[in-house]
């Protein structure tokens, strides 16, 4: 049986270097543990670095780090608020739009289709549209023409 023996190498980072890995971790570029694993240095060595040349992070000031659950979990939700932002966006075109053509109505054709609460109903009247598009129509409980 044979032993295996590894004999370590010190090495010694010049201070640039060690900025430079700094600068990397503080743009968000690169975490600690692929920093790490990139340049293959301990852990512990990367955030002394961090502490002795950072402007952010000092001593006994506890460095946490987003794991790779948090950080998708973040832009799943940064994609789900601009999704959202898209549909409100196009929902207010849409509001616009309605709001428009109620006014068109109006002006046009005499006829107020706006939601009253105090005014009764009024039966069903059909109000060519100023495009060929098709017809609005005003809805009563009772008749239904075109």
């Amino acid at each position: 049986m044979t032993k295996k023996i590894t004999v370590k190498t010190n090495r010694t980072f010049t201070e640039e270097f060690k900025k430079s890995c700094v600068k990397e971790y503080e743009s968000g570029q690169l975490s600690v543990l692929e920093l790490s694993k990139l340049y293959q240095i301990q852990s512990v060595i990367i955030y002394r670095w961090i502490y002795k040349f950072s402007a952010y992070n000092k001593r006994r000031i506890r460095v946490v780090e987003m794991a790779d659950n948090s950080k998708q979990k973040l832009k799943e939700m940064q994609k789900r608020i601009s999704d959202l932002e898209r549909i409100v966006g196009q929902k207010q075109l849409n509001i616009d739009f309605l709001e428009k053509m109620i006014e068109l109505a109006k002006d046009q054709y005499g006829i107020d289709i706006k939601k009253n609460f105090d005014t009764s109903y009024s039966p069903f009247v059909a109000i060519p549209a100023p495009t060929d598009v098709g017809v609005i129509y005003q809805m009563s409980s009772t008749n239904f023409h075109k």
